[in-house]
């Protein structure tokens, strides 16, 4: 979700990236709750960071929730920072219906946007 509304809020300002350490399909939900709000993340693939290393990044901020999956290691030479955000898919497991699952997703998507809002912010800062 971070990197749709990067691309999304920021185009031709942020290069967005989502990796993890155990990469895969974009949960059918985040997309769902994505589409609500406008943004298209049906095409996304998560990566994983090693298919990332030979980029020269400014600012790599992990978004995982560290209770429950375990962020990736990054040694590049880009500053870090970590925000962290709840799991959807965790938080949906004990829901009673498809609404209340959607209602996780749709609380941390907008989270998450209010985050990618700021990064120019946050970039100019580091400067």
């Amino acid at each position: 979700m971070a990197e749709g509304w990067a691309k999304k809020l920021h185009p031709g300002v942020i290069e967005a990236y989502s990796a993890g350490t155990k990469p895969g399909s974009v949960n059918p939900r985040a997309i769902k709750v994505m589409a609500e709000a406008g943004v298209d993340i049906s095409a996304h693939r998560s990566k994983h960071a090693s298919e990332l290393k030979d980029i020269a990044f400014d600012l790599v901020v992990t978004v995982c929730d560290k209770a429950r999956e375990s962020c990736p290691v990054w040694f590049g030479k880009a500053r870090k920072q970590h925000k962290n955000f709840e799991d959807p898919p965790f938080l949906a497991q004990t829901a009673g219906s498809e609404e209340e699952a959607l209602a996780h997703y749709r609380r941390v998507r907008d989270e998450i946007r209010g985050f990618v809002e700021k990064l120019p912010v946050i970039l100019e800062d580091m400067k």
